[in-house]
């Protein structure tokens, strides 16, 4: 899944956040890949492998 999605995408995960939204934002990648919340504002941070495993699909593309 290398290079599918980037900064300022949007992008649908598999399980939803307990606000009862699965949209977030990517704010940060790396090694590890950065994300928030649309819904709520919260961000989480977690290695690319296992974003990788919980990415459903990127939504929208930033310019």
């Amino acid at each position: 899944m290398n290079n599918l999605y980037k900064l300022g995408d949007k992008v649908i995960m598999k399980k939803p956040h307990p606000c009862k939204t699965n949209l977030w934002k990517i704010i940060r990648t790396g090694v590890d890949v950065k994300i928030e919340c649309i819904n709520c504002g919260r961000s989480i941070m977690m290695d690319r492998l296992e974003f990788e495993k919980k990415l459903k699909k990127v939504v929208i593309e930033s310019d």
